[in-house]
């Protein structure tokens, strides 16, 4: 019963990973360049590269990562348990603090243009909202 129970969380994250990986899930950008555009913004992944009309800004390849996350979930919520394994690799306390500080970094950079937050979904995730 146990090996059953370990054997489908196994499975459910293969399945996370796999969907994370796969060309449909990428597609979701807006070019097959890895480039989302989302508000005022130019996110460049692959690049780690976020372009406003006003600013640039490298960002650090956690940064990047959580902000595509974030892209590929576009107005919809980002569970938070999902983007600790697919990001630090586990979810824990510690991995989850340290989530918060590069959201929190985030929002700073979002700041510029008001049709664009990052909202917390409480005991669930965050949403990245885009105001048409």
């Amino acid at each position: 019963m146990i090996t059953k129970y370990f054997g489908d969380m196994l499975n459910s994250k293969v399945k996370i990973e796999t969907d994370f990986n796969r060309n449909t899930v990428k597609d979701r950008y807006n070019d097959k360049n890895g480039v989302c555009l989302f508000g005022s913004f130019h996110f460049d992944y692959k690049n780690h590269f976020l372009k406003s009309p006003t600013s640039e800004r490298h960002l650090t390849k956690k940064e990047a990562a959580v902000l595509k996350l974030l892209c590929l979930n576009k107005n919809n919520v980002l569970r938070r348990e999902i983007a600790l394994k697919l990001i630090w690799g586990k979810d824990d306390y510690f991995m989850g603090r340290s989530m918060d500080v590069y959201i929190t970094k985030l929002r700073k950079f979002l700041k510029e243009d008001p049709s664009v937050s990052i909202v917390n979904v409480h005991n669930v995730g965050f949403k990245l909202e885009v105001k048409d």
